[in-house]
């Protein structure tokens, strides 16, 4: 495959994405599409390379999933989850396998491999569909089946792997197995949780863009440690995405943008191989089956497992009907075929084209159904609440915060927020004081020692002007000089100093410049020359 032809797929996929926000189709099948539609033309069928590349892209969502989801959110539906994410994955699965088994002739423990393989859902889809037709669902629902799919993989892939084992002819206790992997994986997942946790909160890097490094790098190796000592690795990394994604550290922006897109291009890359891997041929051949056993998950299985198991819940009927609906199939359950099939393991059944012909059809069906059904069971409320960061708006919005503490003598002390009378379009957004926060009603009085943290739109500088950036040297000769000294040309401010580890000062005129001090200086008149150790400003 030439890099022309890489190009224009990430192009192609690029459209894909828009018209999949727009329509609320899952990107997952309109990807697969293009690949099946480039694997006319070119013949593929690289097993080992697609298995590779699926483990990798599973690691990178299932971590940025965690990492994505709002803890706080989820919480009050936790218990619903992960009931779900765990014993609703093995009841489905099981239900699924049997109808394999007695109505489809498939033999017992293939078919419970295809329930195993098949038994999570996918979280890119479900997110992707309520994301962009603004499902806010009633309930706390969208967070629930966000929690579920975000956090299902892992038990559908310790199943894949116990009967997948017992094909081989594995002699290891299954019930141990399963232990092994649970335990492990939750022990290393909370361990490397904890320690990168601290770290970040501890020690802070030179770039930003090391964050993304380190984190990328935290993220295999908790992986690999996992899957070494008989874990499972992509529940380690749930674990790990959960909670770095719920804490506050200096370089989680960074995070954010380096991840959404290299997740994205990771999803694409994923659904366009398993789209390329496939044989139309086969394909159709395998779709009697694939629509018998979706339709059979759908009706039977799925709603089965929700209505049996959200009983003790006293859920809503309605509410049971839309997670029943969306039990959406995805690109998990074909990368688990794909290992499948790489293995040693000889099976009577095409397991791939199976598996990836009621994936297909369950992101068209249900995934189109999904926006309809939310209407017409009353699920869809657009008062429901959805809880943000602070952070979360500086990382993905235009809007920014500033802080500035007020210090003693300063000539806000005393002064009530409706009196501020803030110039331009600046609201304060809260005040932390003594370690509380404050809400800035306009009655609120600033104190001493009072943070006050301000809101605005974010500047975007589409006339790209430059900065002058340099550092105090020693000897320079503004070392352990005032700024308001300098005798700066009006045409030149100083608009930021960052100090040794990090401190940002905003630049006064009792600003006092110290050796290893970084300034930032604009200059109207575009002039590319900073100042040396002997040499006057121009």
């Amino acid at each position: 495959m030439s890099y022309l032809t890489i190009g224009i797929i990430f192009i192609l996929a690029l459209f894909a994405i828009r018209f999949s926000n727009k329509r609320g189709i899952p990107a997952l099948l309109l990807f697969i599409v293009l690949g099946m539609i480039f694997s006319i033309g070119i013949d593929f069928g690289n097993y080992e390379f697609a298995d590779g590349f699926s483990t990798v892209a599973l690691m990178v969502v299932m971590f940025y999933g965690g990492f994505g989801t709002n803890w706080k959110m989820g919480k009050p539906v936790a218990k619903e989850a992960i009931i779900l994410s765990s014993l609703g994955v093995v009841s489905t699965a099981l239900l699924t396998g049997l109808f394999c088994h007695y109505v489809l002739g498939f033999e017992l423990l293939e078919g419970m491999l295809i329930g195993s393989i098949v038994g999570s859902t996918d979280y890119a889809s479900v997110s992707n569909i309520l994301r962009s037709k603004n499902l806010n669902l009633k309930y706390n629902t969208a967070s629930l089946l966000e929690l579920e799919s975000g956090s299902n993989d892992p038990t559908a892939f310790t199943m894949t792997m116990v009967f997948l084992s017992t094909i081989l002819g594995s002699k290891l206790f299954i019930p141990i197995l399963i232990l092994s992997q649970v335990v492990i994986g939750i022990v290393i997942g909370a361990v490397f949780s904890l320690v990168t946790g601290k770290l970040l909160k501890n020690y802070s890097l030179e770039s930003d863009g090391l964050y993304s490094v380190l984190m990328a790098s935290i993220m295999l190796i908790t992986y690999a440690t996992t899957d070494l000592l008989g874990g499972n690795g992509y529940l380690a990394l749930y674990i790990l995405g959960i909670y770095l994604g719920n804490i506050e550290f200096r370089g989680k922006r960074s995070i954010i943008f380096f991840f959404d897109g290299f997740t994205e291009i990771m999803q694409i890359g994923l659904f366009f191989i398993l789209g390329l891997l496939s044989e139309l041929s086969k394909f159709i051949e395998a779709l009697p089956l694939a629509l018998a056993i979706m339709l059979f998950m759908t009706i039977v299985a799925r709603p089965a497992a929700v209505y049996g198991l959200m009983l003790p819940f006293k859920l809503k009927f309605n509410q049971l009907n839309i997670i029943s609906l969306a039990g959406i199939r995805g690109a998990a359950a074909i990368a688990f075929a794909i290992k499948a099939v790489n293995s040693s393991a000889v099976f009577s059944i095409d397991v791939y084209h199976i598996v990836f012909g009621i994936c297909v059809l369950s992101s068209l069906i249900q995934g189109g159904l999904m926006p309809i059904a939310s209407k017409r069971l009353d699920m869809i409320d657009p008062r429901d609440t959805v809880l943000k960061t602070f952070n979360y708006y500086q990382d993905r919005a235009e809007i920014g915060f500033l802080e500035t503490r007020i210090h003693p003598n300063s000539s806000l002390i005393g002064k009530k927020i409706k009196d501020l009378n803030l110039p331009f379009d600046f609201i304060v957004a809260k005040i932390e004081r003594n370690g509380k926060i404050i809400v800035p009603r306009g009655e609120v009085v600033i104190e001493e020692n009072d943070l006050i943290v301000i809101g605005g739109e974010v500047h975007f500088d589409k006339q790209g002007q430059e900065l002058i950036e340099f550092t105090i040297t020693k000897g320079h000769k503004w070392e352990n000089k005032y700024i308001k000294d300098l005798e700066l040309p009006h045409n030149h401010l100083i608009i930021m100093v960052q100090r040794r580890g990090n401190e940002i000062i905003v630049p006064v005129g009792d600003t006092l410049l110290l050796e290893d001090d970084k300034v930032i200086m604009i200059n109207l008149e575009h002039s590319h020359k900073f100042p040396a150790a002997n040499e006057n400003i121009v």
